[in-house]
């Protein structure tokens, strides 16, 4: 269980777990389901409401503690298939700037989930966007150590039901235990991962 401590300096509301097994797709059945997580959490935006400022600092470093939380929540929901791909995103209500969730997920967060999966080597896909409560948001997903593994270009879709208020920020990780069923339009394929450059 996650002690509020763990957040660390950034004020959490409330944490959402979203968690989507998958057992057939156009009528075939899969050998072990697909499994999506997606981890939001609800936090108070620092910068709503305050004269536009050029130092998001107070976003950026608290990202380390509140990624490293809501990352382990979604390892441990993973549990006991394996996460192959990841993705990040943010929702910010509507008193704040894109800008405001984008300071949230920059690359000390992106290396947050890194650890949680073991050391990813691509780069992260993510998505912000400002939103009322209730709107959805597409997750972009992409291979944790290859973004040329076109099978793994996914999305998991979340509604959070009261979040964002306009002060507030839902900071989301996202991890998938492999690609879409029934993949089959070419590209490189998992096992062909290198593991060089996070692209191939």
């Amino acid at each position: 269980m996650t002690n509020f401590e763990d957040f660390g300096s950034l004020r959490v509301r409330k944490v959402y777990s979203f968690v989507e097994d998958t057992f057939s797709e156009a009528g075939r059945e899969t050998a072990e389901p697909l499994r999506k997580v997606a981890i939001a959490a609800i936090i108070k935006n620092e910068y709503a409401g305050r004269p536009y400022s050029d130092d998001l600092s107070v976003h950026i470093d608290g990202s380390v503690l509140l990624g490293q939380a809501i990352a382990e929540i979604g390892a441990k929901a993973m549990t006991p298939f394996p996460i192959e791909s990841y993705g990040k995103a943010a929702l910010v209500g509507i008193a704040g700037e894109q800008e405001h969730g984008v300071a949230l997920l920059t690359t000390v967060y992106g290396n947050v989930l890194r650890e949680a999966v073991g050391g990813g080597a691509a780069w992260i896909s993510s998505v912000t966007k400002r939103a009322a409560p209730g709107q959805s948001l597409d997750i972009p997903l992409a291979h944790k150590d290859a973004l040329f593994v076109r099978s793994h270009y996914d999305a998991m879709t979340v509604m959070l039901s009261d979040a964002p208020l306009p002060d507030e920020i839902a900071v989301i990780c996202c991890f998938a235990s492999g690609g879409r069923l029934n993949h089959r339009v070419g590209g490189l394929c998992k096992n062909e991962i290198s593991g060089q450059d996070g692209l191939r």
